[in-house]
């Protein structure tokens, strides 16, 4: 585009691409907003503790999540996590959950979403292979395993809804379920489900049998015949 200049010319400077890229810059950084600020600590807080016993570790793990109350007093009150601690009496993973509940606790203060956290510590596997829990539950990691910790907590204080089936398939798996105890009763192992029963894909436990001619999983009714 051309532009017509209509006063006379008293100096010129040459842009170089540096200055560029600080105008740039610093048209970006205006745009900036920030979605809030970090939460303070109040003088009282809330927790619950959970005690997590693992095949890979022989001590247990105490696992204390604090909250706090937001807008209290008001139809908007609600809890959100603030801050996590992990303690045992192993010290072989002391390093690495010092950092991890570090950064956990940065993310819970810095406010907004923090139910991202459980995806991610579900993805996270052992090279060495994962374990079973009671139950027949396979869990990938004991990185993962904190992740249930925290994902069960959300559940508790309302930030996150459990995935649960609805009243027919609940009565239908009840069902299935009883009826192949009826009949393979001398099957069941310590687990509660029929011995050689395969990992299911969507809940992660020992529990998927053949029942009608279709693979069909115990614990969640999950099943390769929709």
């Amino acid at each position: 585009m051309a532009i017509k200049i209509e006063k006379k010319i008293v100096g010129y400077n040459v842009v170089s691409e540096e200055d560029k890229a600080n105008a740039i810059a610093q048209k970006e950084n205006q745009n900036v907003v920030q979605l809030g600020e970090p939460l303070g600590r109040p003088e009282k807080i809330t927790g619950s503790t959970y005690k997590v016993k693992t095949p890979v570790t022989e001590h247990a793990l105490y696992i204390t999540i604090n909250d706090i109350i937001m807008n209290e007093g008001t139809p908007q009150e609600h809890r959100r996590p603030f801050e996590i601690f992990i303690n045992s009496k192993n010290m072989d993973h002391f390093q690495w959950i010092v950092g991890l509940t570090r950064v956990m606790s940065a993310v819970f203060r810095k406010g907004g979403d923090v139910t991202f956290l459980v995806e991610e510590l579900h993805s996270v596997f052992d090279p060495n292979g994962g374990y079973f829990k009671k139950g027949g539950k396979y869990v990938p990691s004991l990185v993962a395993e904190i992740g249930e910790v925290v994902e069960q907590h959300l559940i508790d204080i309302g930030m996150l809804r459990k995935a649960l089936p609805d009243e027919h398939q609940k009565k239908l798996m009840e069902e299935k379920r009883a009826e192949y105890m009826e009949k393979h009763s001398e099957e069941i192992d310590s687990t509660e489900y029929p011995k050689g029963s395969q990992l299911c894909s969507k809940c992660q436990t020992k529990a998927v049998i053949m029942m009608d001619g279709c693979l069909t999983c115990l614990s969640c009714g999950d099943s390769k015949c929709g």
